[in-house]
C-alpha cells in the first residue's frame, strides 16, 4: 500500500509542487485549505494534470479541528507517514505599527499549527517505525527581516521545535527536519511590482528566484528511505542569498 503524505496548506505554488512530486514519488497525497471555495478548481486542475488528491478543510490554528483532521485522514485513507508542515501566513509591519491581531494571527497559523497537526501523526509514525516531519521555514527565520518580527519569531521557533522533536524520535525511525526557502517564483512573489521583485533578485547570489519544483525536489528525498540519516536539520535553499 501507497504511503501517505499529508501537506498542509497546499493550494499554493509550492504546495502544489510538492504535491505533485511526491505523488509521482508514489505516496498518497493529501491536502488541506482554511477557506471553502478554490479547492474545488485546485482539484479540477490537478486531476486535469493527471494527480488525484484529497483535500481537507481545517483550521490548523484551532487544535480540536486537527483532531478531526487526523481522524477523517486515517479512515479514508491510512495512516500519515510523511507530514509536511506548509500552512503560513504574513501580516508584514514594522514592530512600532504591528498590532496584537496580527502579532497573534501569525504565531497562531505558523508556529501553533506546527504542535497542532504534527501532535496528531507522530506517535504513529513512532509506533510504526518510520516517519517524515518536515517543516517550511523561512530565510527570514534565519537571518530575521525588517517588518517581520512576527514572521521571523515563527519561523525561527519552528527550527526549535524540529530540534527538540527530532531527539525524541530519532530512535523510532522518525525524522524532522526543517527547510528554510528564499524567495520563490510563486504568485505572492510574482505580484510584487517588478522594480522590487528586481531588487530582491539582485540581491541573490545565483541571480534569479527559486522555482516551487526546487523546494518540492528537496522535501521528496527528506520523504525518503534514503534520508534516514538527516535528522534535526536546517536545510537553507535559497540560492546564496543568506549563508549560514
Amino acid at each position: 500500500m501507497a504511503k501517505v503524505a499529508l501537506i498542509t496548506g497546499g493550494m499554493g505554488g509550492i504546495g502544489t509542487a510538492i504535491c505533485k512530486q511526491l505523488a509521482d514519488a508514489g505516496f498518497s497525497v493529501v491536502t488541506t485549505y482554511s477557506k471553502p471555495g478554490r479547492e474545488v478548481q485546485w482539484l479540477a486542475d490537478a486531476k486535469e494534470a493527471g494527480y488525484t488528491f484529497r483535500a481537507y478543510q481545517c483550521d490548523v490554528t484551532d487544535y480540536d479541528a486537527c483532531v478531526a483532521l487526523a481522524a477523517q485522514i486515517t479512515a479514508d485513507v491510512g495512516p500519515v507517514d510523511v507530514l509536511v508542515n506548509n500552512a503560513g501566513i504574513t501580516r508584514d509591519a514594522s514592530f512600532k505599527k504591528l498590532d496584537k491581531v496580527n502579532w497573534d494571527a501569525v504565531i497562531k497559523t505558523n508556529l501553533d499549527s506546527i504542535f497542532n497537526v504534527t501532535k496528531q501523526f507522530v506517535d504513529g509514525m513512532a509506533d510504526r517505525g518510520w516517519g517524515r516531519v518536515i517543516n517550511i521555514s523561512s530565510i527570514n527565520g534565519q537571518k530575521g527581516q525588517f517588518g517581520q518580527t512576527n514572521y521571523s519569531a515563527a519561523k525561527a521557533g519552528m527550527h526549535g521545535f524540529t530540534m527538540a522533536l527530532a531527539q525524541e524520535v530519532a530512535k523510532k525511525g522518525v525524522t524532522v527536519n526543517t527547510i528554510s526557502p528564499g524567495y520563490i517564483a510563486t504568485d505572492m512573489v510574482m505580484a510584487v511590482p517588478e522594480d522590487v521583485r528586481n531588487k530582491i533578485i539582485s540581491g541573490i547570489p545565483v541571480s534569479r528566484l527559486g522555482k516551487p519544483e526546487e523546494i518540492a525536489a528537496l522535501i521528496t528525498y527528506l520523504s525518503s528511505d534514503l534520508a534516514g540519516f538527516m535528522t534535526g536539520a536546517n536545510l537553507a535553499i535559497n540560492g546564496g542569498q543568506h549563508m549560514h
